[in-house]
């Protein structure tokens, strides 16, 4: 998008081309404005269009161009939290129900994916959360027993286990949870976005929001060339906001995230590499993920930025890792390579948050994009048909809170990612 491969890299090469979504250039109005064509946005879209509401959304580049089509595409239940976390956090009330919520939110995109013939590359098979060590098998075994309280469905396997379906002898276990999966996430947001049109959701790109206002009940949103009023305003630009909603970045630290994708591996690396296609990431503190995509790609990916010195670093660390972890890959070339931003919050905690009457979202992701923001944004439509109240919500209402040193904070996370790969993986 921009005319940048860094940007979204392989899903952009391989998704279905995007439904078309003219640059707003009138004055109109609406029962529901939102602003973000990101998973939470589109899914709000679409629930709100099929209950029969009038519905226009702007989006200042493209569908997907934020997170929802950057991402490693993972469909994973919950928080990157422990379980136990969110009532300690957040209140047994709303602990226990953003867990209940978040927990079965992967089957939910499988329905909706199947319910609109959405063709995103699916793969149901699960993941598995990789354990690096000893102290990675105990965060393991701790995360299946606090899922496992609250009755899912998750398992500990052994080391040969996970050996056998990863393709590689590098970890002490792993934690697989049946309800996730895998996806091409630029594809599935475009899928939204297709089906939001079809049930009569009006979507425009090149729309930046430039100003916001309410009066007399109602928010107008404007951008360069045309405007939307309506009397409820959804905003689910998250880490990417900018304009009249910049405070929902500034309350999350940027922490960078890159993918490389092999070209499609031989079959015989295929029947030991990923056999079941399970996405994967690990237990490190700068973590590492991989899953294959539907042609056989590896995509391979970790913390860090690739700008400046940190391209060339990032890609000769992943070569030798990906050397390490699957000696049977041989010589690695890469077709694609892509980065983007998580936000970050000072809890690793989601947001709702309120800009005024009726004007609400939820924001705060903290790397976990699909399944929750497909459910919050069907939480949102139902906030907004009056299917939810306030109370009844999944997180309490919040006032935005600036991180200290976030700028500080955000160098050493860039720049900590390339001193840790530039040293990774040598021996």
């Amino acid at each position: 998008m921009l005319n940048n491969p860094l940007s979204h890299g392989l899903w952009e090469k391989t998704a279905p081309a995007a439904p078309s979504t003219p640059v707003l250039d009138a004055a109109s109005t609406a029962d529901v404005a939102i602003v973000g064509a990101g998973y939470t946005g589109l899914s709000a879209a679409l629930h709100l269009a099929e209950a029969g509401r009038k519905v226009v959304l702007v989006e200042a580049v493209d569908v997907g161009y934020g997170g929802a089509g950057r991402n490693v595409g993972l469909i994973n239940g919950g928080m990157w939290t422990m379980p136990q976390e969110l009532p300690d956090v957040l209140g047994p009330i709303y602990g226990e129900r953003l867990l209940d919520l978040l927990g079965d939110a992967p089957l939910y995109v499988r329905g909706l994916i199947q319910k609109h013939g959405i063709g995103c590359e699916l793969e149901t098979a699960g993941t598995l959360h990789l354990a690096v060590g000893e102290s990675g098998l105990k965060e393991i075994e701790e995360r299946q027993r606090q899922w496992s309280a609250r009755g899912a469905p998750v398992t500990v396997l052994s080391a040969e286990e996970t050996a056998r379906r990863v393709g590689s002898t590098a970890y002490s276990g792993s934690l697989h949870d049946p309800r996730a999966g895998t996806l091409q996430p630029l594809a599935y947001a475009r899928g939204l976005a297709q089906a939001a049109i079809a049930a009569g959701a009006s979507i425009h790109t090149g729309s930046a929001a430039t100003g916001l206002a309410y009066e007399n009940g109602q928010w107008t949103v404007r951008t360069a060339r045309g405007s939307v009023t309506a009397p409820w305003l959804v905003f689910s630009t998250d880490a990417y906001s900018t304009g009249p909603f910049e405070t929902i970045r500034k309350e999350q630290v940027y922490l960078p995230y890159f993918n490389f994708a092999t070209k499609p591996l031989a079959p015989a690396q295929l029947e030991t590499i990923l056999p079941g296609h399970e996405g994967c990431w690990d237990t490190r503190e700068i973590l590492s993920s991989f899953r294959m995509d539907r042609a056989g790609r590896l995509v391979f990916g970790s913390v860090g930025a690739l700008r400046n010195t940190g391209r060339a670093v990032h890609r000769d660390w992943s070569r030798r890792a990906l050397k390490k972890l699957f000696p049977q890959l041989g010589a690695v070339e890469f077709e694609a390579e892509w980065f983007g931003w998580i936000g970050m919050s000072d809890d690793a905690l989601p947001r709702f948050h309120k800009f005024g009457p009726q004007a609400v979202g939820f924001s705060a992701y903290n790397g976990r994009g699909i399944a929750p923001g497909t459910i919050f944004g069907k939480t949102l439509a139902d906030h907004v048909l009056g299917r939810i109240a306030e109370a009844d919500l999944p997180l309490p209402l919040t006032e935005v809170r600036i991180p200290a040193f976030r700028p500080v904070k955000e160098a050493w996370y860039e720049a900590g990612a390339q001193v840790a790969h530039f040293a990774g993986a040598r021996f």
